[in-house]
């Protein structure tokens, strides 16, 4: 005789069975594509032109002066264990979403085609590290970038100065933005994103999976410089006209002249991509500080000595606005204010 379950209990069972798969944080994203290979993150440079005011941008960045002609700009890994670097956190599509108020709502993101919203899990709001700086609920100070992918989707989701307003009940954010991760769309010129570039943070990190994994790294980096002049592509948004700053948008690209034999065999692999697809000038900051996620596994005893070996001299600015596709035609969208 088959016992039938009391219709309560069926209920239950089935909305147990429906509930939304938990968010994992810093999942690996290893044998997946983040954008097209012929994304700018992804574009080899080991061959592309050096700009012409290359040792000017790098004096910049440096800090040189007439006054200090010997000024030197370390490398520091702006990444480690709690609460130092940017974390992420993967979702399946099941994820309940919600809309942030933002700040700059006229070029943020509202949703993806007939699903509005962001999937933000209801544990950023009372677990530390989910959001940037590792406050529960974001806090109220620092960036706290908030980066959420929709992995059923393939989709990114990232915020910008993200905090949980309690009083309000909702979300609150200065800017948001959306990427499809399968696509080359770039945001249009003049908007923002979470990044004051108007590029995504995702793609730009050093990731714990991939420095701990045998394969290469085939992806630039985020940089950021104390100040910034304009923008070129692949950039989209400005955020300064300090003169002789470099623009957001510029790559840089560790020479390849530069020994790095003597390093750890992980941290070599972060410098090999560095000099096949550099990095790329993405917001305000201190000068040569590479963004990466934040990671309990980190070693900051291993990265701070081997990042600081090199400076912005062993670096090259590589043709402003440079693009494969149209090599060596002019830069375009160079707006810069001298």
């Amino acid at each position: 005789m088959r016992t039938r379950l009391p219709l309560v209990a069926a209920v239950l069972i089935l909305a147990t069975l429906e509930a939304a798969a938990p968010p994992v944080l810093l999942e690996s994203l290893v044998g997946r594509q983040v954008f097209p290979v012929t994304n700018w993150w992804n574009q080899d440079i080991s061959a592309a032109p050096v700009d012409s005011r290359s040792s000017q941008l790098i004096d910049w960045i440096s800090g040189r002066s007439a006054s200090n002609p010997t000024a030197v700009r370390r490398l520091h890994p702006d990444f480690g264990p709690p609460p130092y670097g940017i974390p992420y956190v993967v979702v399946a599509g099941d994820q309940a979403r919600v809309q942030p108020t933002f700040g700059y709502a006229g070029e943020s993101d509202t949703g993806i085609p007939g699903l509005p919203g962001y999937p933000i899990p209801d544990e950023a709001r009372t677990i530390a590290n989910y959001i940037e700086g590792g406050q529960p609920g974001g806090g109220s100070s620092g960036d706290r970038h908030l980066l959420v992918i929709d992995r059923t989707r393939w989709v990114l989701y990232e915020t910008f100065a993200t905090s949980w307003n309690a009083s309000a009940g909702r979300w609150d954010a200065g800017s948001g933005a959306i990427f499809d991760l399968s696509s080359n769309a770039r945001r249009p010129d003049g908007w923002t994103s979470a990044d004051a570039a108007g590029l995504a943070i995702l793609p730009g990190l050093v990731r714990y999976d991939e420095v701990s994994n045998t394969a290469e790294i085939t992806h630039a980096f985020r940089v950021t410089t104390r100040s910034t002049n304009g923008y070129v592509w692949p950039a989209s948004h400005r955020a300064g006209s300090t003169t002789s700053a470099p623009p957001l948008g510029a790559r840089l690209r560790l020479k390849a002249s530069k020994n790095i034999s003597t390093f750890p065999a992980d941290v070599q692999r972060i410098f090999r991509a560095m000099k096949r697809y550099g990095l790329i000038v993405a917001d305000n900051g201190s000068d040569m500080y590479i963004s990466g996620t934040m990671d309990g596994r980190w070693n900051n005893d291993v990265l701070n000595p081997a990042f600081a070996a090199l400076t912005a001299d062993d670096f090259e600015v590589i043709q402003l606005g440079w693009q494969e596709t149209n090599a060596p035609a002019a830069p375009t969208n160079l707006r810069i204010v001298r």
